[in-house]
């Protein structure tokens, strides 16, 4: 299933929407949902604000893959900004000492199974897997 969606976080309803409609239609496990949502929100809300250059709409995919779910957020003409290579989240550094920002991040890496990162011709995509387990 492929949709795209408006650069508006009023969106996150929609995508949530999809989400389910996916999982029902796989018929996945549900105990998978919530780190596709988590993640693909966290992915979606990252290029809604910080790609504020472009007006473009954001393409979300979600398709099986032998391990579980596959999904690809793809954003139009827009900056590099490749997440698999920002700053490690010192998690264990008290709040005083922290630098505010990407936890998001953070915990996406830290839940999905699997991230790739592709830039070409300004376009933007990030794929995830999440894995059956």
């Amino acid at each position: 299933m492929e949709r795209k969606f408006k650069r508006d976080f009023s969106e996150l309803k929609n995508i949530v929407a999809m989400t389910e409609a996916v999982f029902h239609d796989m018929g996945l496990q549900p105990g998978l949902r919530n780190v596709v949502d988590l993640a693909t929100e966290e992915l979606f809300v990252n290029m809604v604000t910080y790609n504020t250059e472009s007006n473009e709409d954001i393409l979300i995919e979600m398709v099986p893959h032998a391990l579980g779910l596959e999904v690809r957020l793809t954003d139009y003409d827009v900056e590099r900004f490749d997440p698999t290579s920002a700053a490690t989240v010192d998690v264990n550094a008290p709040l005083d000492d922290r630098i505010p920002g990407g936890l998001g991040l953070y915990l996406v890496m830290k839940m999905v199974d699997s991230i790739h990162y592709e830039y070409r011709n300004r376009q933007s995509k990030i794929t995830f897997i999440v894995d059956r387990k």
